[in-house]
């Protein structure tokens, strides 16, 4: 790689954090970190991480599982519990030493903070009532999230203290609950209309290797999925047989990992990892602007995953992190970046602004996060032909399923417009392709007037896409 590939690398990641640090000012993050972090050697650079974007000026609320300590605590006592439908059972004598195991977690999560010089407060903003008896079965000391104090929790964030939540709720007349973290984390999202909610656990990763990804969701080069909307979470949902109502996946106040399947690392099991993401859907359907699942097990993770586009986990959105549009002036800039690379390796001819800006109602872009990352083009003749041309595709983002996505878009687009025939023309992307459906055609089926622009010396082939096809699986 040149010296100036280097530095325009480097400056294209310095680009993207300063813009994220810009879209994320002020925006409210609510952090679940799984207890088994906390004798993790990553626990303290995750806290450095959390506390470093809180002085970047996000709000963080923490909320700390306590599944590990509550069970080291019990034994410790002697005392008994059980699991029904995942749920902790225990009776009340256990509650006061539930409480002591969730205040400890906390606790030990607000030391952390406070050796970062972050201000911190452990609060009992979660009123609570008994889950009680279902199906003839009493579920004792389990409880389920009644009301959050919002008003209290905005002015604690308003004076810059970071909130931190244990697992424990209290009835209007006193009686302590354990309540799910993992729930509770997702109910905050909800009632403050969180930006973002990440749910930080080792070993929680979404990959290829562990599960059926179906065809459309990307991965990134290592195989992770990198974000799903709610449309591709139910479509993963249902590749790998789990129901896509939350009812169908149980998980207890802290969650037991009894079914651990062996290609999830870490013991994660797949049912905590389907119950995550079920929570992830309701809690976008609920105004969360986008929940992440994050693999503790990684360094970094946390500010890999706010500041560029791919981040470090996987994301669930509604909407408005990236899709296709139509190209604007102001798009040109970034559409010209995008290119570069292609036109140094000669795959794509070489664009300028003033040609870009003679054409630029041919393009559709690709936009992530507001910022330009694929582009293509479709160009009409007179003859009733169209062409796709100028395809490119950022290559940090070449492996999450975007260029195929503009090549269809346009192929239906030239449907759309009635159009005799589609076409392109490639020196080293033919295979690419022809993997999407195209097909080897001749110089003299192109329009005079892209015939008169061909040359021997680039030598150009001309694939072409079967329009009838797209008009079968349309209507």
């Amino acid at each position: 790689m040149t010296e100036e590939n280097l530095i325009h690398d480097k400056a294209e990641s310095i680009r993207d954090v300063i813009r994220y640090l810009r879209r994320f000012k002020n925006a409210l993050v609510i952090i679940y970190i799984d207890d088994k972090l906390l004798d993790s050697p990553l626990f303290t650079n995750h806290i450095k991480d959390i506390c470093r974007i809180h002085e970047a000026g996000l709000k963080v609320i923490v909320v700390p599982g306590a599944n590990k300590r509550i069970n080291e605590i019990l034994e410790k006592s002697g005392i008994e519990w059980s699991f029904h439908k995942d749920y902790r059972i225990t009776k009340p004598e256990a509650m006061p030493l539930i409480k002591m195991a969730a205040f400890d977690v906390s606790n030990q999560i607000m030391t952390a903070l406070a050796g970062e010089k972050t201000n911190a407060v452990i609060g009992n903003w979660v009123r609570a009532r008994g889950k009680g008896i279902i199906d003839g079965f009493d579920y004792g000391t389990t409880g389920e999230i009644d009301k959050l104090q919002v008003d209290a929790i905005e002015n604690i964030l308003a004076n810059g203290f970071v909130p931190i939540f244990p697992c424990i709720g209290w009835s209007l007349a006193g009686k302590p609950y354990n309540i799910s973290s993992i729930q509770l984390a997702e109910q905050i999202a909800v009632h403050l209309k969180a930006d973002k909610l990440f749910y930080l656990i080792p070993g929680a990763s979404i990959s290829a290797e562990s599960f059926k990804v179906p065809d459309g969701i990307g991965t990134s080069p290592e195989g992770n999925i990198p974000a799903m909307n709610l449309e591709e979470v139910d479509e993963f949902l249902k590749a790998n047989k789990i129901p896509t109502n939350k009812q169908s996946v149980n998980s207890n106040s802290e969650t037991a990992e009894h079914s651990v399947v062996s290609s999830v690392p870490e013991n994660v099991s797949r049912e905590k990892i389907f119950l995550l993401l079920q929570l992830a859907k309701e809690a976008c359907n609920s105004g969360v602007t986008r929940v992440h699942i994050l693999n503790g097990s990684l360094d970094g993770t946390i500010p890999c995953e706010i500041f560029s586009d791919l981040g470090s986990g996987t994301m669930i959105y509604y909407n408005n992190y990236g899709g296709i549009r139509a190209m604007t002036r102001d798009d040109i800039p970034g559409v010209l970046n995008v290119m570069k690379p292609f036109i140094s390796a000669g795959i794509l001819l070489p664009r300028t602004r003033a040609g870009l800006l003679e054409e630029f109602q041919h393009y559709i872009v690709y936009e992530l996060d507001g910022a330009i990352r694929a582009c293509a083009s479709l160009i009409p003749y007179d003859d009733g032909q169209m062409e796709i041309a100028g395809v490119a595709v950022n290559k940090t983002f070449s492996h999450v399923g975007i260029g195929p996505k503009l090549v269809k878009y346009l192929v239906k687009q030239a449907v759309k417009l009635n159009a005799k025939s589609v076409f392109l023309l490639t020196t080293q992307t033919a295979d690419w392709f022809e993997n999407l459906g195209f097909y080897a055609d001749d110089i003299s089926t192109l329009p005079e007037a892209r015939k008169a622009k061909w040359t021997s010396s680039r030598g150009s082939k001309v694939l072409r896409y079967d329009l009838n096809s797209v008009s079968r699986e349309t209507e």
